[in-house]
């Protein structure tokens, strides 16, 4: 196999490849595999499916997208093709995880593709496509099945992160800091994951035993009280679906999270990274909530978009995660805005507008859906991650008490 594909080093991506089907899905014999990825991923979706099959596989389908064809429907399409999303196939990949297919995700597209096209008309699709998806969705968001994210270096993505670079030049450079934050630049990627998992596990376990009722957030244009739901449990690294694999379902992770209580939200705060959102940039993010829903929203850029995603549902005003992120992580560390959630949202404490993780609840997998919004946990058809964790940031821990516990100083574990 050649050594390079156009800048990027064939060796790691090769253990990109077997990292997310050893690590991200851990992938059972026999287990099928669906996945999704831009045409450009094609490289890494090759790999993917070879280690798979080595592993076992039964069936590997992809799905491939591109942004050409992308375009092409903004461009041309009829009006109320916006309001449609293809359900019958989104029924299937539901029909699909309901028999224990495995889920992988390549990311890799232009983050500002649809920046030039009709935010209402982007709207109007995401939100079909949002309804249209529900069926897949829920099995994602309850954990029924091992599913997996990670990231190919795509050319308009590259240029978007490193946008004086040449086009090859970009895409090696986004390459190499997709490798070294999936922790295959080293010599055994496998042992390192074992290694930050343990490491993560420790956080939870500590969060876990503290069983606070809130944090409080403060920093610059942030001061944030989030209240968190009855019996949350907080997770992070590899945690075990409902299917019991066991597996990491973002490529990279940095983070700890849980379930907010979706009533129980005060206060203000301030974005302190870009969200790149369905091809959108929204910067200079600014809510304020009263009762756990937004009353008052902001941005310097994208408000429009911002303004329509509150408007998805009654659940989209409120918060469905709350995850903790040293300041000092590896992502935030390379000094790279990646445009990209995946790696941004590692970068940063952040909070999710949307529905919420039923995992993230003790006993979470024996709750019914009425159980968890009891408890306080958030259904919406959005769930989208934004940055709120800086070097200025401080967290207390909140008992039912009202005494206060240190969780993070400057933008670090305290």
């Amino acid at each position: 196999m050649n050594k390079h594909v156009s800048g990027i080093d064939a060796a790691k991506l090769d253990k990109l490849a077997q990292v997310a089907v050893k690590v991200g899905l851990n992938l059972q014999p026999g287990q099928d595999l669906f996945l999704t990825a831009p045409v450009a991923a094609l490289p890494l979706v090759r790999r993917i499916a070879e280690h798979a099959y080595k592993a076992g596989a039964g069936l590997v389908t992809p799905i491939l997208s591109d942004e050409a064809l992308t375009l092409a429907r903004y461009r041309f399409g009829q009006d109320a093709s916006f309001d449609r999303a293809p359900s019958w196939l989104y029924e299937g990949v539901g029909k699909a995880f309901a028999a224990n297919t495995a889920r992988l995700a390549i990311v890799g597209d232009n983050p500002m593709l649809l920046a030039e096209q009709d935010p209402a008309k982007v709207a109007r699709a995401n939100k079909a496509n949002s309804i249209a998806y529900q069926p897949a969705l829920e099995k994602i968001a309850n954990f029924d099945i091992n599913w997996n994210i990670v990231s190919y270096p795509g050319a308009a993505w590259a240029q978007q992160v490193f946008p004086d670079d040449a086009e090859d030049v970009a895409v090696a450079r986004l390459a190499e800091a997709i490798f070294a934050a999936s922790r295959v630049d080293r010599d055994d990627p496998i042992a390192a994951w074992a290694e930050h998992n343990a490491a993560l596990a420790q956080r939870t376990k500590w969060l876990n035993g503290q069983r606070f009722s809130a944090l409080h957030f403060t920093g610059p244009g942030t001061n944030l009280t989030i209240g968190l739901a009855d019996g949350h449990e907080w997770e992070g690294g590899a945690s075990t679906a409902k299917n019991g694999v066991t597996c990491n379902a973002n490529i990279p992770t940095e983070e700890v999270f849980t379930t907010p209580h979706a009533r129980r939200v005060e206060g203000h705060v301030s974005s302190t990274k870009p969200l790149s959102y369905q091809g959108t940039l929204i910067d200079n993010i600014q809510v304020r909530f009263e009762e756990g829903r937004i009353v008052e929203a902001k941005a310097s850029r994208g408000e429009e978009v911002l303004n329509k995603v509150l408007d998805t549902d009654e659940g989209a005003r409120r918060l469905g995660e709350v995850a903790l992120v040293p300041h000092s992580s590896p992502i935030s560390q390379s000094g790279i805005l990646f445009y990209n959630t995946l790696f941004d949202e590692n970068a940063s404490c952040h909070i999710a507008l949307g529905q919420c993780y039923s995992k993230c609840f003790i006993d979470g997998t024996k709750l019914t859906p009425e159980q968890i919004a009891a408890q306080g946990g958030n259904r919406s058809l959005i769930h989208i991650d934004w940055m709120i964790g800086s070097g200025q940031v401080d967290i207390d821990g909140i008992k039912p008490d009202g005494s206060r516990v240190a969780v993070f100083r400057k933008g670090e574990w305290a």
